[in-house]
C-alpha cells in the first residue's frame, strides 16, 4: 500500500487525488494528513521539503511533488492514460498543466499573504502582481479551454483543481469575466465524478 502524505484543501493533493481515481488506483493508496507549517520530523524524512503531496512508496521510497506523481500513477496504470503518449498531445497537456500549476502557486500566495501576515505588513503589490499571473493564465485558458476528452489528461485535471481553489480561496471571483471556463469545469464535473468526490469541506 502506498502512502499519500496530503491536507483535504490542498488543490495539488486534490489533482492526484482525481488521478488516482481516473487511473483506477485509489485502493492502492492510503492518505495520511501531514502539518506542512509544523511538519514531524517522520514527514520530513519524507520530504526534505515538508511539502504535499508527498507519496512514499511501497519500498519506503518518496515522490514528490504533484507532477512527478501523476506521472508515477500514469506509469503504474500502464502508461499513455492520462499523459498522452503522443508527443503534440503530451506537451500540451504538460503545457496547462504548468500554467494552471502557475495559477495554484499565485493564489496560495495571496493565501499565504492574508494568513501569516499582520494587517499593517499585508503588501498589496505583491497581491496584485500575483492577481496579474492568474487573471493573464485566465485569459489565455478562456480563450482556448482544452477539451474533455474521454479519459481526462493531466492538463485537464489541473485546471480543473485550480478553478476549484479559485472558488474555494478566492470567493470564485473569476467567474464573473469567464463564461467558458465556468461552462467547461461544469463538463469537467458532470463527466468526471472524482471532481466532486474530493472537493474540500
Amino acid at each position: 500500500m502506498m502512502i499519500l502524505r496530503h491536507s483535504p484543501a490542498s488543490p495539488f493533493v486534490r489533482k492526484v487525488k482525481i488521478a488516482a481515481d481516473i487511473l483506477g488506483l485509489t485502493d492502492r493508496i492510503e492518505l495520511r494528513d501531514a502539518d506542512t507549517i509544523a511538519p514531524e520530523a517522520g514527514f520530513l524524512d519524507q520530504n526534505a521539503l515538508g511539502k504535499i503531496p508527498t507519496l512514499v512508496l511501497e519500498d519506503g521510497s518518496t515522490l514528490f511533488d504533484s507532477p512527478v506523481i501523476v506521472e508515477y500513477l500514469d506509469h503504474l496504470a500502464g502508461g499513455g492514460r492520462i499523459l498522452p503518449r503522443e508527443a503534440k498531445a503530451r506537451f500540451a497537456a504538460l503545457r496547462t498543466q504548468a500554467l494552471c500549476d502557475g495559477i495554484l502557486d499565485a493564489a496560495l500566495l495571496i493565501v499565504y499573504e492574508g494568513r501569516f501576515r499582520k494587517p499593517e505588513m499585508k503588501v498589496q503589490a505583491w497581491v496584485d502582481r500575483q492577481l496579474g499571473k492568474i487573471d493573464r493564465a485566465l485569459a489565455v485558458l478562456e480563450a482556448a479551454p482544452p477539451a474533455v476528452g474521454e479519459v481526462p489528461d493531466v492538463g485537464q485535471i489541473t485546471l480543473a483543481c485550480a478553478l476549484g481553489y479559485l472558488d474555494l480561496r478566492l470567493e470564485g471571483r473569476w467567474r464573473n469575466n469567464h463564461p467558458t471556463l465556468v461552462a467547461w469545469l461544469d463538463q469537467f464535473a458532470a463527466r468526471v465524478p472524482a471532481f466532486g468526490k474530493t472537493k474540500p469541506a
